[in-house]
C-alpha cells in the first residue's frame, strides 16, 4: 500500500509540474496514462498504450486525420515522393518463385542484363525460392540504400546453369503518369494515377511529345486517382488556365483563408480539354476537376467524384512516427467545399460508394438529387454546378455492370489471371516478339488487329481456375467472356510493351473514354456541352 501511495504522491508532482502549460483535460489524460503504467494489474507496454490512445483521438475528429507508426512512415511517403532505392524489377512471386516481369528502363538490373522472365533464386547467397516467401519480405532483400550491392543468382528459360549478376542499388522511380499516346492524328490521351512530386516533370515529357505529334485535343484521365500533393494538381490545374485567376482557397478554424492562383502561361490553355473522373477520383483529382470545371475549361465525363476536401498537415512526433492531421477544407474557385459530409460516423462514411451503388447513383443519373442551396453558377458560362462534396461531372456514364460476373470477379481477386498471363507469355514470349518485332514501326498496330485470345486459352484459363478453386461458371463465363479476352490479351501487351499500350487496349471498354472521344471528334458537339454554343 505504502508504494501504491508513493506512486501517486509521484504521478500528482508529475502532473503539477506540467500543469503550467497542460489544460486541466491534458493533466487528465497524463494522469490516466501514468496510473496505468504504474498501476495496472499486468505488464503494459507503454508505447502500444500511447499509439491506442493517439488512433482513439483521431478517430473521433473526421475521416482522413490519422496516426502513422515509424515503420510505415517511409511506406507511405514513397509513392509520392517518387521514388525508392532498389535494384529496379518488377516482380511477382509465382509457384514459391520471383518472377521478374519487367525491368525498370535504364535501372540497375536492366543495366547488368537481367530480363523480363528471369526467375531470381537467390539473393545473397540465401535462397528466395521454395521458401513461400511475401512480397514484403522479398522486397527488404532487394531493397537497401543507393551505392550497396546485392547478388543475385538466375533462372533463364533455355540456359543450363544459373547465372550470376552482382547489381549495385541506384533511385528507382515511380511514375505517376500511367498512359499517353494518340487516339487519333488530332486527339491525345494522358493518364495520372496519383499526384506525385514527380506528375508536373512526368505530365510535361508527355505533352510535349504528343504535342509534336500533331495533338489538337487532350483526353485527361483522373479515373481512380486518390490524390496527392497539392501542389502537384495546383501545377496541373495552372496548365489549362491562364494567369491569375483563383485555381482553389483553403480554409479552417484555426487555419485562414489561403488563396491559390494560376501563375503562367499553361502549355494547353485554349485546346479542347476532356477530364475523365469516377467515384475513385478524390482530393487533388476534384481539385483540378473542380477548377477546371468553373472556369468552363475542361468537359467533365464519367460519374460523380469522391468528395474528399480536407487539407491534411504531416505533424511529425519526437518518435519520427507521423499524425496527418486535418487543418483546413478545399474550395473550388466559385466556393463549393469538395468534402462530403461525415457527421454520421466513419463506418457510415466508409460506406458511402457501396451506398452509392445501393441507391443506383453509378447507374442512374436522376438518382442523384442536390438542393438548391448547393447551387452555383460556372464564371464564364454561368452553367449551373453543385457543391456539397464531389464534383459531378457534365456528361454522365453510367456503370455498365452486365458483364462483370462473380465468376470473373474470382478469378481476377485470386490472382488466377495475372498468374495464367505470366505463365503464357513466359512459354510463348520469343513467338510474340518474332511476331511483333518492339524495332518494328508498326509492331503494336498490328498486335491491336492480329492478335487474338483464342477459345483454346480460354480453356486453359478455365481449368487454371478450377485447380485453384474457382469452379467453372458456363453462364457468368459467357457474359464475362469479352472482358476477359480484352484482360488477357492488355496484359500481354503491358509484358511485351508497356503500360501505355495495356490502356489502349483496356480503354475500348472505356465507356467515359469512348464517349470522350466521340464528344472531341465532333467540335460542335464539344462546344454545345460546355455550354459555348447555345
Amino acid at each position: 500500500m505504502n508504494k501504491i501511495i508513493s506512486l501517486l504522491v509521484a504521478l500528482f508532482a508529475f502532473v503539477n509540474a506540467y500543469s503550467q502549460w497542460a489544460s486541466p483535460q491534458i493533466q487528465k489524460l497524463m494522469y490516466a496514462t501514468y496510473a496505468i503504467d504504474h498501476l495496472y494489474v499486468d505488464t503494459v507496454k507503454e508505447s502500444t498504450l500511447v499509439d491506442n490512445a493517439i488512433v482513439g483521438m483521431l478517430e473521433n475528429l473526421d475521416p482522413h486525420s490519422v496516426y502513422i507508426p515509424v515503420d510505415e512512415v517511409k511506406k507511405m511517403n514513397e509513392p509520392l515522393e517518387g521514388s525508392f532505392d532498389g535494384i529496379g524489377v518488377q516482380f511477382q512471386m509465382m509457384e514459391d518463385t520471383l518472377l521478374v516481369i519487367q525491368t525498370i528502363s535504364g535501372g540497375p538490373s536492366e543495366r547488368v542484363g537481367i530480363m523480363a522472365g528471369d526467375r531470381i533464386i537467390s539473393v545473397n547467397d540465401s535462397s528466395i525460392a521454395g521458401v513461400k516467401m511475401q512480397n514484403t519480405d522479398v522486397m527488404k532483400r532487394l531493397r537497401g540504400p543507393k551505392g550497396t550491392v546485392v547478388n543475385v543468382k538466375i533462372l533463364r528459360r533455355g540456359v543450363k546453369n544459373l547465372i550470376d549478376f552482382r547489381i549495385v542499388r541506384d533511385k528507382i522511380p515511380i511514375y505517376s503518369l500511367d498512359a499517353s499516346y494518340m487516339v487519333t492524328p488530332e486527339i491525345g490521351y494522358i493518364k495520372i494515377n496519383r499526384f506525385s512530386a514527380t506528375t508536373s516533370e512526368e505530365y510535361q515529357t508527355a505533352f510535349k511529345k504528343l504535342a509534336t505529334a500533331g495533338m489538337k485535343s487532350l483526353i485527361l484521365d483522373l479515373q481512380g486517382n486518390g490524390g496527392g500533393y497539392l501542389t502537384a494538381a495546383i501545377d496541373l490545374a495552372d496548365e489549362f488556365i491562364d494567369k491569375d485567376k483563383l485555381l482553389l482557397y483553403t480554409e479552417g478554424a484555426a487555419q485562414p483563408r489561403q488563396t491559390l492562383m494560376s501563375s503562367k502561361t499553361g502549355g494547353f490553355e485554349e485546346g479542347n480539354l476532356v477530364v475523365l473522373i469516377d467515384e475513385g477520383s478524390a482530393s487533388a483529382s476534384e481539385i483540378v476537376s473542380g477548377a477546371l470545371q468553373d472556369w468552363d475549361r475542361a468537359l467533365l465525363i464519367g460519374r460523380r467524384t469522391f468528395g474528399k476536401g480536407l487539407v491534411q498537415k504531416p505533424v511529425t512526433l519526437p518518435d519520427e512516427s507521423q499524425i496527418r492531421l486535418t487543418i483546413a477544407r478545399y474550395y473550388t474557385p466559385t466556393g463549393r467545399c469538395i468534402q462530403r459530409p461525415y457527421n454520421g460516423g466513419i463506418k457510415q462514411y466508409n460506406r458511402d460508394i457501396i451506398e452509392r451503388y445501393n441507391h443506383g447513383e453509378l447507374m442512374h443519373e436522376d438518382s442523384i438529387v442536390f438542393p438548391d442551396s448547393l447551387k452555383y453558377k460556372t464564371f464564364m458560362m454561368r452553367r449551373t454546378v453543385y457543391g456539397g462534396g464531389g464534383i459531378m461531372p457534365d456528361i454522365f456514364v453510367p456503370l455498365d455492370t452486365t458483364k462483370y460476373t462473380e465468376y470473373h470477379r474470382n478469378l481476377v481477386a485470386k490472382g488466377i489471371v495475372n498468374k495464367f498471363v505470366l505463365n503464357y507469355i513466359e512459354k510463348n514470349r520469343t513467338q510474340i516478339i518474332k511476331e511483333y518485332p518492339k524495332k518494328s514501326e508498326d509492331s503494336f498496330g498490328k498486335f491491336q488487329t492480329g492478335f487474338v485470345i483464342g477459345d483454346n486459352v480460354l480453356a486453359e484459363l478455365v481449368e487454371a481456375g478450377n485447380n485453384d478453386s474457382v469452379k467453372y461458371n458456363d453462364e457468368e463465363f459467357k457474359k464475362s467472356k469479352d472482358i476477359i479476352k480484352l484482360q488477357l490479351k492488355a496484359l500481354v501487351a503491358r509484358d511485351i510493351w508497356d503500360m501505355s499500350e495495356y490502356y489502349q487496349i483496356m480503354n475500348a471498354d472505356n465507356e467515359s473514354y469512348m464517349k470522350a472521344v466521340e464528344v472531341l471528334k465532333d467540335d460542335k458537339k464539344f462546344q454545345k456541352s460546355i455550354g459555348r454554343n447555345r
